[in-house]
């Protein structure tokens, strides 16, 4: 039992390592990495190094537990002041697009293809969803409108709902199932939507209340803090049968936009965490793949996919948007040029892969066919499209080479720096009490930013007097840290006598 863990250990650092260089690769390449991923799951499965895995049912828990944390820190990581004017239209894209999506690609293969319409409209429901994971990872490297930006990232994070209830009502009606008739779903829709939101605002709300007035006992458990609200979030969501995945995101824009904490930790922490995430998820993915199915699917993937990217996706995007147009007073239109580049920027990752299981662990007829449809048509159109949206951004002039990106202040970058951060607090009977900064004599290079005095911080003068109880940050290049703190020891033993009795004291 021991050898095994062992074993399992070994094999998933290895993984891990490889997937976070892999990260580099793709960034070079500007391709989503989660293709690295897939194949990387595909390279350890049954074709691969033999791993059999064919566990749908875990694969679909465990897939939906990572697209919790991306979604999670996607919402962390979403200003407000973007995406406040851009709800209406993501909205309705979100909502609206999506069943408008699967009716044109469940109409379009039942006529071409001869499938069932319940088949036919479950290819739709599966692939109607962008992935926030793909969309999270592209365009935040890109210089495109932030309007346009939002509007795609506030989509993918609130689109999982409505497909996810697309998917399971057009499972059970596919396995004969009795449902409701079609108002009951629409109310059940918005029911999901509008309590999963409220949900997540007010645990976000009463998170970031609490976490401004209560003292952790240590900087890193407020970021566990924030990330685990944001999965109370789900949970609470959930178990009120809501949409769980539109409170994680409502819960993490409002933590992500409060004044809490150790808020620039609190956002590393989430980003290494939705990293973390979709390294498991798409090797998880992979893994389930056969790649001895996958040729027979290319040719109907590649036909899906056709359809998906130049014909539902721009009729989903126009119903949706053209809303905006109408009327002499319309504020900010848009244009058919950012209708085509949402169509096109509209990307496909995990969710539709994720979705794909859960009729695949229903046992619906040709589910099985239609997961690896699902899993060759992400491969293929996500490298097309995630590696040619910067062009097509600029033929479309939607790009916005001169706009700054958010500017990204890290708590403290020093390594980059080649730097230290020194922290020195003042005890009973330390001769720095009573010394001046200027007094320190700290060599070039090493510099005191702050000083805490009383729970209070600020920026000394050179005339500044230290007092017992100070706590002092001194900023040091690493050539002369050792200097710095030779220096200070010195002072400590001696005082001011230090600058005449040497470096020692």
């Amino acid at each position: 039992m021991t050898g095994s863990i062992d074993l399992a250990l070994l094999v998933g650092a290895a993984v891990l390592l490889v997937a976070v260089i892999a990260v580099r690769l793709s960034t070079k390449l500007g391709l989503p990495s989660l293709v690295v991923y897939l194949l990387l799951g595909m390279a350890l499965g049954e074709s691969g190094l033999g791993i059999q895995f064919e566990n749908v049912g875990l694969t679909r828990t465990l897939g939906f537990c990572a697209l919790v944390l991306i979604i999670a820190e996607g919402g962390l990581t979403t200003r407000m002041s973007v995406v406040r004017p851009v709800l209406a239209p993501a909205g309705l894209l979100a909502t609206l697009g999506v069943f408008v999506s699967a009716a044109v690609v469940g109409v379009v293969l039942h006529l071409l293809l001869g499938l069932s319409w319940q088949l036919a409209l479950l290819y739709g429901a599966v692939l109607s969803s962008t992935d926030a994971a793909a969309v999270f990872s592209v365009l935040r490297r890109l210089h495109i409108r932030p309007r346009l930006t939002a509007v795609l990232e506030a989509e993918s994070g609130v689109n999982d709902a409505p497909a996810v209830i697309l998917v399971v009502v057009l499972s059970e009606i596919a396995l004969g199932h009795h449902v409701g008739p079609w108002w009951h779903e629409v109310l059940l829709v918005i029911y999901e939507l509008g309590f999963g939101t409220v949900a997540g605002l007010v645990i976000g709300w009463l998170g970031a209340f609490g976490l401004r007035r209560v003292a952790l006992p240590a900087s890193g458990l407020y970021p566990l803090a924030a990330v685990g609200l944001t999965v109370l979030a789900y949970g609470a969501a959930t178990s009120a049968h809501a949409s769980g995945f539109i409170a994680v995101y409502a819960c993490g824009v409002v933590l992500g936009n409060a004044q809490i904490p150790h808020r620039q930790s609190v956002l590393g922490f989430a980003d290494g965490v939705a990293w973390l995430g979709q390294i498991g998820l798409f090797v998880l993915l992979g893994l389930l793949a056969s790649p001895s199915r996958l040729p027979s699917a290319i040719l109907p993937a590649l036909l899906v996919g056709v359809v998906v990217v130049l014909l539902a996706r721009p009729i989903s995007v126009a119903a949706s948007l053209s809303w905006f147009n109408l009327g002499r007073g319309a504020p900010r239109p848009f244009g058919w040029r950012d209708q085509a580049f949402l169509s096109w920027a509209g990307l496909r990752g995990a969710v539709p892969v994720v979705l794909a299981t859960i009729p695949l662990s229903a046992g619906v007829p040709g589910a099985e066919r239609l997961f690896d449809v699902v899993f060759v048509l992400v491969v293929v159109y996500t490298v097309l499209q995630g590696s040619t949206i910067a062009p097509v951004a600029q033929r479309l002039g939607v790009s916005a080479p001169d706009e700054p990106t958010e500017l990204q202040v890290e708590t403290a970058p020093l390594d980059r720096m080649r730097a230290d951060l020194l922290e020195l607090s003042i005890p009973p009977g330390s001769h720095l009490a009573g010394v001046h900064i200027d007094e320190l004599r700290l060599p070039p290079g090493a510099v005191v930013t702050l000083v805490l005095r009383d729970g209070v911080g600020f920026v000394p003068n050179p005339r500044t007097r230290l007092r017992v109880g100070d706590s002092l940050l001194i900023v040091t290049t690493a050539e002369v840290r050792d200097a710095a703190e030779r220096r200070l020891r010195a002072v400590s033993q001696r005082g001011r006598l230090a600058r005449w009795l040497g470096e020692q004291g």
